[in-house]
């Protein structure tokens, strides 16, 4: 069947909530969830940002901006979002860095979220075992080297996106990952969106698919997917190509219990017409990107629906 992105969003609402099973979940606060679901946005058809109600688009922006930084400290979140790196300014990673969320992460410094996304994309660290004939021992959670020399270094992910696109764009290895088994345990928040895959068309259009496996459907989805459209325009941008289509394949995908209410005046309302992401010519190099940079021409939506993040 053929959707646009809206009516395609909206009708996966519809599905959860009709078929879905209702289940406990970490948060204590209950969800209706199904497993394995996907959307293919066609990303010449619009920006693919909600118009059923408003979204963040400068938030949006600044979280990805975050995320390529590689940053992990959620004070520099706030000043690309608000300009300031004011406590009372807060971001959508606030809870985690207040350590509301029940995690077992214990923070270096004020607003230290550890090695999240950001942190995965461009600084993977990787330790190579030197002089040492036994791997026993060696796998996830293993810190004990026998008196084995080591030696860290450091994988720029995203760097090696934007290479291979430019100098080997038939490459089947051009991805990246921010699930990093060995180091859950050093971020406030183990990644939800966590794989992507680019693909460079023999018609120079990149197309980008990304794994999530864990889905808030109402309040999470909506970011997520601008988030990945905005990262492909980017990439696109920055290697003089046009973009394809964005695929999110959604592992748990879910509604809370307390986003039903919501839910339902968000069906009740109709779509219209997508907006066009309008990217500066400033924009040549992933490492000089400012807010600034990206503007929505015709965003027209309806108002903002408010809901509770559970965490």
């Amino acid at each position: 069947m053929s959707y646009t992105f809206e009516t395609e969003y909206l009708d996966l609402l519809s599905y959860i909530m009709d078929k879905g099973e209702d289940r406990a979940d970490r948060t204590g606060t209950g969800t209706r969830a199904m497993f394995a679901l996907n959307m293919s946005i066609d990303l010449a058809e619009g920006f693919p940002i909600l118009t059923t109600k408003k979204v963040p688009f400068k938030s949006v922006v600044a979280e990805l901006l975050w995320f390529i930084e590689g940053s992990g400290d959620e004070r520099r979140l706030a000043e690309l979002t608000h300009g300031t790196r004011d406590p009372a300014k807060k971001t959508i990673w606030s809870p985690n860095a207040e350590g509301t969320t029940g995690s077992a992460f214990k923070p270096e410094f004020s607003g230290d979220l550890g090695r999240v996304y950001g942190v995965q994309w461009r600084s993977w660290k990787t330790t190579t075992v030197l002089d040492y004939d036994d791997y026993l021992g060696h796998g996830v959670g293993t810190t004990t080297y026998f008196g084995a020399k080591a030696q860290t270094s450091h994988t720029d992910q995203l760097a090696e996106v934007v290479d291979k696109l430019r100098t080997r764009p038939t490459d089947r290895r051009i991805l990246m990952s921010a699930w990093n088994p060995g180091e859950l345990d050093q971020m406030a928040l183990p990644p939800c969106h966590m794989f992507v895959q680019f693909y460079l068309s023999n018609d120079r259009k990149l197309s980008c698919q990304m794994y999530q496996r864990s889905v808030d459907a109402f309040l999470g989805l909506p970011w997520n997917m601008p988030s990945y459209a905005l990262l492909t325009h980017i990439l696109a941008k920055v290697i003089g190509a046009d973009v394809g289509t964005l695929t999110i394949c959604m592992g748990d995908t879910h509604i809370y219990r307390d986003h039903f209410e919501q839910v339902k005046t968000q069906l009740s309302r109709n779509p219209h017409p997508l907006p066009k992401l309008v990217i500066s010519d400033n924009v040549t190099n992933i490492d000089h990107l400012s807010v600034d940079d990206f503007t929505l021409d015709g965003y027209v939506c309806e108002p903002a629906i408010k809901a509770h993040m559970s965490a």
